[in-house]
């Protein structure tokens, strides 16, 4: 299950990272609010743990505009302050639940559990785009009655362009939200992992194209577009 984390102290960042990372969590770490609205409108994660004082946007405006933009991946908001009026903020600005510094990792995981079981309700169990589905409990890729499993990294790259059909994702993005941003994968890598997808795309029958745009990304289409 991954979860973005924007924090900007990079030592809380770490250790909220290692506590999710030991439950079995998938982590993304970034420490400004820009960076943290860029990357959570992707709608890859399954939860945003967001911090409310950072720089370039601070965590109330982030969690406005993920909403305005029809985002609607759950948001933890973190905060030092205690006052009724930043909580109704936080509430009012479209985050879904609120923890005030410090808190223990027991509390945190409570938090992102009943947070996930909320988000169970309403999220799509598969993706889709034209005959080709992503089902995200089995990790299967499916075209009509034929299915193939995809390993965890096929997957993540897979999930990422069935989210985000038709816009062309980069290999830098690729590699930071499949591997995480401080991965040294290689673009070797991700040819290698696009070049299984296409082969398992092409096995369960799909007319779908995992299209290479030269010198800058990757994307799925129909075939007449």
């Amino acid at each position: 299950m991954p979860i973005l984390i924007v924090e900007d102290d990079v030592s809380l960042a770490r250790a909220l990272q290692k506590i999710l990372q030991d439950n079995g969590y998938e982590v993304d770490v970034v420490h400004s609010g820009t960076d943290g609205l860029s990357w959570a409108e992707s709608g890859y994660y399954d939860v945003v743990v967001l911090d409310v004082m950072l720089p370039g946007m601070d965590g109330f405006e982030v969690a406005r505009q993920l909403r305005r933009a029809g985002v609607s991946t759950p948001v933890l908001l973190l905060t030092a302050r205690d006052a009724v009026p930043d909580k109704i903020t936080g509430l009012d600005s479209g985050a879904d639940d609120y923890m005030t510094k410090p808190f223990s990792p027991a509390e945190l995981m409570a938090h992102l559990r009943a947070l996930t079981r909320r988000q169970g309700e309403v999220v799509f169990e598969r993706l889709s785009l034209g005959d080709l589905a992503l089902d995200l409990d089995s990790r299967e890729l499916r075209c009509g009655a034929k299915a193939i499993g995809l390993s965890e990294k096929e997957f993540a790259i897979a999930r990422i362009l069935m989210e985000n059909p038709r816009q062309i994702i980069s290999k830098e993005q690729l590699m930071s939200r499949a591997w995480g941003i401080e991965s040294d994968v290689g673009e070797n890598n991700i040819e290698a992992f696009i070049s299984f997808l296409r082969k398992k795309m092409k096995h369960v029958g799909s007319t779908v194209k995992l299209e290479n745009v030269r010198k800058v990304g990757y994307r799925l289409v129909m075939p007449d577009e």
